[in-house]
């Protein structure tokens, strides 16, 4: 990393907004483009997301390590966000099939309720489909937004165990949403990055 980088990085660790906005000049280009390529060239959801990602840094700013790849740690909350955007996607989609297929009418005045109430059942129905461990793990990251280290130190285990039951878990998941939601056939080609 360029000396230039890490003095512009202990900057922003301590609140500069000089800093903050030289680091998005020189880098909000590059995230665009490796954004801009993952979703299919969507240029209004890139743009959302290279917004949220520097946000993100901001209000994470004390956190950063001046010592390691910023444009790394930008691709990866930008990775993780629209992660988080197909999952959501995806959980419309398959409440709005829910309610199609069940024939459930929604009364309008309570609808967020009732969105709630029959997302949650939909989310538990397959989470419950997990082996009781591989399940334990998966809501720690899930309801908890755990990372590898924090669930394996919860639970005294590997981190390598962890890591291997979270893909084993996002796998499945995958599996049985594809069924229903296009979108997340993106999935293996994002987590691979």
């Amino acid at each position: 990393m360029p000396n230039n980088d890490h003095i512009h990085l202990s900057m922003l660790k301590e609140g500069s907004e000089p800093a903050f906005e030289h680091l998005y000049r020189q880098y909000s280009g590059r995230l665009y483009n490796f954004i801009f390529n993952i979703t299919r060239k969507d240029a209004y959801l890139t743009e959302e997301l290279v917004q949220r990602a520097f946000i993100k840094v901001w209000e994470c700013r004390r956190l950063i390590d001046a010592d390691k790849s910023f444009i790394s740690y930008l691709c990866t909350i930008a990775k993780n966000m629209l992660l988080n955007e197909i999952e959501h996607q995806a959980v419309e989609y398959i409440f709005t099939e829910y309610v199609m297929k069940t024939g459930t009418t929604i009364d309008h005045s309570t609808d967020s309720e009732t969105d709630l109430i029959l997302l949650e059942n939909l989310i538990e129905k397959l989470t419950n489909k997990l082996p009781q461990g591989r399940r334990r793990i998966f809501l720690l990251r899930k309801d908890k937004d755990y990372t590898v280290k924090e669930i394996a130190r919860e639970l005294n285990l590997a981190a390598t165990t962890v890591q291997t039951q979270l893909a084993k878990a996002l796998t499945f998941m995958r599996g049985e949403l594809s069924k229903y939601y296009g979108w997340l056939l993106l999935l293996p080609l994002i987590t691979s990055l």
